[in-house]
């Protein structure tokens, strides 16, 4: 389990990282100071990109004991770019390419690995296109743990006129290589509770160990804490939970 929160002292800021194929990206490190032996988190960012939310998770990772890093999945189509215009820029192209995305998440974990105070395991967890991507990751890599926030288009298609291109992965789930926690809004369309129940039925199916939970009051991006859909209730529940399943599965 990690130390009591008051224990860590943190460092945080951008740092370069080797991604899919040798590429060179941003990637944005927190970690807490000294030599304790510590469990990594790769997180993966939204839709909506690389932004100031999203990095003040890395940062709450860090104060709760993990060496947590946040690869910029736009890095490549709009480097030095405003967190928005990045997103409209990878949008206009379809979205992140799924073989890119698992290379740079392979890269993140490599890194983490690589840490003088690292502790060997990794786990891997993402909000919105993050959610499916942490799926899409627990399934193509050797990861420890992973956290699903409402993930969408594993099991259904993109609705005609999405601005994205990415196909269901359901297909993949005989080779999730870890424990799944899946966070989910009952008033969500993407996913929809009736996505997320198959999803689940096909976990049961396979014999893979997963826990999903689904929180009345709440939609997509309950989590979020700079943007309307966010639901106290879901946000502070779902962050133990995370941290529960993380103290489990990513301890020394």
């Amino acid at each position: 389990m990690t130390e009591p929160i008051t224990a860590q002292t943190i460092t945080a800021g951008p740092i370069t990282i080797s991604g899919h194929g040798g590429d060179q990206i941003e990637a944005y490190l927190a970690r807490p100071t000294g030599t304790t032996p510590r469990g990594g988190v790769v997180l993966i960012h939204h839709m909506p990109g690389y932004d100031e939310a999203t990095l003040e998770m890395a940062r709450k990772f860090a104060v709760h004991g993990y060496s947590a890093l946040c690869p910029n999945l736009y890095s490549r189509e709009a480097p030095g770019a405003a967190p928005d215009d990045a997103a409209a820029a990878v949008r206009a192209a379809g979205g992140v390419p799924d073989e890119r995305l698992v290379g740079d998440v392979a890269g993140a974990a490599a890194h983490l690995k690589s840490l003088d105070n690292a502790n060997g395991k990794v786990g891997v967890i993402g909000h919105c296109s993050g959610g499916r991507q942490t799926f899409l990751s627990a399934c193509s890599l050797d990861i420890d743990a992973a956290v699903d926030c409402y993930g969408a288009f594993v099991v259904n298609e993109v609705p005609a006129g999405f601005p994205i291109s990415m196909k269901p992965i359901i297909g993949l789930a005989p080779d999730l290589s870890c424990p799944l926690l899946g966070l989910f809004g009952a008033e969500d369309q993407n996913p929809a509770p009736d996505e997320t129940a198959a999803l689940s039925a096909e976990l049961d199916r396979l014999g893979k160990a997963h826990e999903f939970h689904t929180y009345p009051d709440a939609g997509h991006s309950f989590f979020a804490v700079d943007r309307p859909a966010y639901r106290v209730a879901a946000a502070v529940d779902g962050w133990q939970k995370i941290f529960a399943f993380f103290g489990t599965h990513l301890a020394a």
